[in-house]
């Protein structure tokens, strides 16, 4: 049987739309997530950042657990746990992106890579040294991770928005007291 290159091709693309396949791999070496400017990172602050997250992420929650493949679903349940000597950060990123990428909407997710990335530099801006995480708060992360992964994986579109702006308010709390915990430290 013979088929033709560009019915392949359409045929994989529908694949790879549906998530029943692995996006193909770049041809060259992808660059590091753009920089934003410099403006926006100087006018923002990381609870600026998080209240934008408390917005968006909670309904691409909801929005994969309606939407992921059982590929995007094992991957998010996948990264709901830190492998042990893991990067914290990585990890993290990994599992909310694994989530964006499920709802499939493409201008949210690049728009959530953006916000991210200006969360980043404006942490960098705010406390230049970076505390390792502790593992107690990795454990925790981890069981808010699984939460909101089981949420999606059985189809729950309520209890996957819940799970994750449950898991986005206790960040929040977390950060409110580092930074109350500096200013008395000042």
């Amino acid at each position: 049987m013979s088929v033709k290159r560009h019915q392949l091709r359409k045929a994989l693309e529908m694949l790879r739309h549906s998530g029943d396949l692995k996006p193909a791999r770049a041809r060259r070496a992808p660059t590091a997530l753009p920089r934003y400017g410099e403006e926006l990172v100087r006018v923002t602050n990381p609870i600026e950042v998080l209240e934008l997250r408390l917005i968006m992420e909670p309904g691409l929650a909801r929005l994969a657990s309606l939407r992921a493949s059982s590929f995007e679903t094992a991957r998010i349940l996948d990264a709901a746990t830190t492998p042990e000597n893991a990067p914290s950060g990585e990890v993290d990123f990994a599992f909310h992106l694994a989530i964006v990428a499920a709802a499939r909407n493409h201008l949210a997710a690049e728009f959530y890579k953006m916000l991210r990335q200006v969360g980043v530099d404006a942490r960098v801006k705010v406390a230049r040294t970076a505390a390792p995480t502790c593992p107690k708060r990795i454990a925790q992360r981890d069981g808010e991770h699984r939460l909101i992964a089981e949420a999606i994986s059985q189809r729950d579109p309520e209890a996957a928005e819940a799970a994750m702006r449950a898991h986005l308010l206790s960040v929040q709390r977390q950060i409110m007291e580092r930074s109350n915990a500096g200013a008395f430290a000042a």
